[in-house]
């Protein structure tokens, strides 16, 4: 069967570029961007390209910072473990092995967080198989993050060879990025701010609560800008967007669903899942999903989404973290193992993980010496 999945533009930029075209605008060699002496790339979490479009009216500065052009693409899938690995490391989900919010171990039971394991499930810091680019770029590099972050195996894994500041404050955050990138000319800085992100998910993009915050980090981001010295380049970006799901949009598995059959484990996230078959039953569970949601989801087996490139190149070590079946919502639903005793993930509003054009276009807006 051939599978169709959203194309990219040929032109399009990709969030793995961004760091390394930043720092090869220090040297005055960026495809991308123009020469600078410090850089800074601001990751806003959860901040899709049509979400700032539908709420311009309340994000006034990043709204006028580009045009509808200034996007890159995220990587699939679309999701904050995925795409800040991809981000700090310049390389695709298939290489640096981090390929869902939660993923099975090879030769195991254990499906694991890829953003907590590290700290909850003793998930080793070389499962993320690929070079920090803190470690791998010859120049200071600077991560100005929440102080909560500072000692997660996550930050361990992605971020290694760069000095950790840790600021709570979201505008003392921006203003701190600023005057690093001043006083370290030559260095590079990854700043990041996870507040809109969180009211989505419990709220929902839409709601009046999302758009509060939006006015908070629009306010920030203008800060950032004026604070930026003039041979400081800047990127405003984010890690994915976002869409609002719900509650009756909600698909729950239950004992004796057929959806089920032949289904050894669950992974991924709400849209976007990894489903583990028993032992021979890999094609009875792709067959099964088809015919049930392929309306309203793409369903692919491992060696299809593996072939379709969306990944990148696969290493060998990384293939069977996937699912045996990938199952990824093309329209308003997301789908939760309801077997499970913590319902809390089912009152998520704001949900991300699938190929959608909302999901996968963030923004890419050039601030200070890249403007």
């Amino acid at each position: 069967m051939s599978i169709s999945l959203p194309a990219d533009p040929p032109r399009a930029r990709s969030l793995t570029g961004v760091v390394p075209q930043m720092s090869a605008a220090l040297d005055g060699a960026s495809d991308w961007f123009p020469p600078a002496e410090s850089a800074v790339v601001c990751v806003l979490d959860g901040l899709g390209s049509h979400n700032l479009s539908a709420r311009a009216g309340h994000a006034r500065f990043l709204s006028q910072a580009g045009s509808k052009k200034d996007v890159a693409r995220t990587v699939f899938p679309s999701t904050t473990a995925s795409a800040l690995t991809s981000l700090l490391t310049g390389t695709l989900p298939g290489e640096h092995g981090i390929v869902g919010y939660r993923a099975r171990i090879p030769g195991t039971d254990d499906v694991v967080n890829q953003l907590r394991g590290w700290d909850t499930d003793g998930l080793p810091l070389e499962f993320q198989r690929a070079t920090p680019l803190a470690t791998s770029l010859a120049r200071p590099f600077f991560v100005v993050t929440k102080s909560e972050y500072r000692d997660t195996g996550f930050t361990a894994a992605t971020q290694a060879g760069a000095e950790f500041i840790g600021v709570d404050d979201l505008t003392e955050r921006v203003l701190t990025a600023a005057q690093l990138a001043t006083q370290h000319p030559g260095s590079l800085a990854y700043l990041y701010a996870p507040e809109l992100d969180g009211v989505g998910h419990r709220r929902g993009w839409q709601s009046d609560e999302w758009t509060v915050m939006l006015e908070r980090v629009d306010a920030a981001a203008r800060a950032f800008a004026d604070a930026l010295a003039p041979g400081t380049g800047a990127v405003v970006t984010a890690d994915h967007g976002m869409v609002d799901i719900p509650r009756h949009r909600q698909i729950l598995l239950r004992d004796g669903d057929p959806l089920l059959d032949g289904v050894r484990l669950i992974g991924g996230e709400p849209r976007m899942l990894h489903l583990y078959a028993e032992p021979g039953r890999a094609e009875d569970v792709v067959q099964a999903w088809r015919s049930a949601e392929e309306a309203r989801s793409w369903v692919l087996s491992r060696d299809e989404l593996i072939a379709s490139g969306v990944l990148g190149p696969v290493s060998p070590e990384v293939r069977e973290r996937l699912g045996d079946v990938v199952v990824a919502a093309r329209s308003g639903v997301v789908y939760y193992d309801d077997r499970l005793a913590d319902k809390a993930p089912q009152k998520m509003i704001g949900q991300h993980g699938s190929f959608t054009t909302e999901e996968r276009v963030v923004p890419l807006l050039r601030l200070g010496a890249f403007a």
